[in-house]
């Protein structure tokens, strides 16, 4: 995101519009209103009114430690649709955790633990984001630039780990296992992102933007996404063993049954460039967001949100959910979840103004939307009431109160 890109007002419905809990509420508002009147992140108009700092306001929003108190209900918090208001809290502003980070991804929130698992892919870092004390702390000392991450119904940790181009489970006990690193008699490119079935089967997406010396590693010699050699593809990290994929294949989404077999439920020609994906609160369809190219790539995802109905081990025909496209403007989708009521929450990114998250209703009806400083690479849904959306957007980590609840596990 470059910060001479556009900014966009929203012709919508007002993000200041009260819901009916709020205007019970009246008193509460009125002396944060008084409050933000004192405060030197609201803006004076010529008529005299007070406009809240926001993502797209001139000075810009504040974050962290020394911001102004929030105005509430949060200006960044956009409703579209009426219905809209009862997945939001009114007395909820939008925070950000932190911003010491890389490129964050693969959110994941323990409920046993009562811990938010993340992955710092370009620095290689597992984090922790711990629920009782708001620290950020290292998980596990090499990463391997992991990317998603998932407990399944069991409690593991799941990990798609770009560099070894392998998807592993972390036991109770506290090893590891491999649970895919080749499909085909070929290595995998860099899984992205996996979601749990309660069969017991786990889904991943396999694209290849890990193959490359940022997020991962590139190819060997020869590779697609190192055709000419050049790029020392095996150096920058300390290995014990073997790097898994060393040529990248074509995309697919895959499923580990529970017997352990890989299996390709969809191929780089139904889908290109796989990325985030969840299940419906009832297991019969799959959401998965297609992206630009990856490396080594000539044709490129559609940038839509894409649905199919599962058919047990196997999926239908597939349909777009939703175009991704706001104000004439395509936007990138990324990671997403959907909340109990089967809405759908998605990550974006795209010009300072309209990237953040997304939010569609069951019937692909864009409902409302949190506008972000930075584009949202991965979300889910976390505390111990499962109410909060965390957000992971380039270096930093958000986090927004809200009136719904995941649907576990994330």
């Amino acid at each position: 995101m470059s910060a001479q890109m556009p900014l966009f007002d929203d012709a919508e419905v007002s993000p200041l519009v009260l819901s009916r809990r709020a205007a019970i509420a009246t008193g509460f508002g009125f002396a944060c209103l008084m409050r933000r009147n004192a405060s030197a992140a609201a803006t004076a108009t010529p008529s005299g009114s007070v406009s809240p700092a926001s993502v797209v306001s001139q000075p810009a929003r504040q974050w962290g430690a020394g911001a102004p108190p929030a105005y509430l209900p949060d200006p960044d918090v956009i409703v579209l649709d009426p219905s809209f208001h009862d997945l939001t809290y009114f007395a909820a502003p939008i925070r950000r955790l932190w911003d010491q980070g890389g490129w964050l991804e693969g959110p994941a929130w323990s409920s046993e633990g009562r811990f938010l698992v993340l992955s710092d892919v370009i620095q290689s870092k597992a984090l922790r984001y711990i629920w009782e004390t708001g620290e950020i702390t290292q998980f596990r000392p090499e990463g391997y630039a992991a990317n998603g991450n998932c407990f399944d119904f069991d409690g593991r940790l799941v990990v798609c780990e770009d560099f070894f181009r392998r998807v592993v489970r972390w036991e109770h006990d506290g090893s590891v296992k491999v649970l895919a690193d080749s499909f085909d008699g070929k290595g995998l490119n860099s899984p992205n992102d996996i979601v749990p079935h309660p069969d017991g089967s786990l889904w991943f997406t396999d694209p290849g933007y890990g193959d490359n010396i940022t997020e991962g590693h590139a190819d060997a010699p020869g590779g697609p996404a190192n055709r000419d050699g050049r790029l020392r593809w095996n150096i920058g990290r300390e290995l014990i063993g073997e790097i898994g994929g060393t040529k990248r294949q074509s995309d697919h989404v895959f499923r580990i049954d529970p017997d352990g077999s890989v299996k390709a439920v969809l191929q780089e020609v139904d889908l290109h460039d796989p990325n985030g994906l969840c299940f419906s609160p009832d297991y019969k369809k799959l959401y998965i967001v297609s992206t630009p190219k990856g490396p080594g790539q000539s044709i490129g995802g559609d940038q839509a949100i894409h649905v199919y109905d599962v058919n047990g081990s196997t999926l239908g025909p597939g349909q777009v959910f939703a175009d991704m496209r706001l104000n004439g403007v395509q936007m990138n989708p990324d990671g997403i979840r959907v909340d109990v009521f089967g809405n759908l929450w998605c990550g974006a990114s795209g010009p300072l103004g309209l990237c953040g998250v997304f939010v569609f209703n069951p019937a692909g009806k864009l409902i409302g939307r949190l506008r972000l400083p930075q584009g949202c690479s991965n979300l889910t849904f976390g505390g111990p009431k499962r109410d909060h959306l965390f957000m992971c957007a380039a270096n930093s980590l958000f986090v927004l109160q809200v009136g719904t609840q995941g649907f576990a596990p994330s």
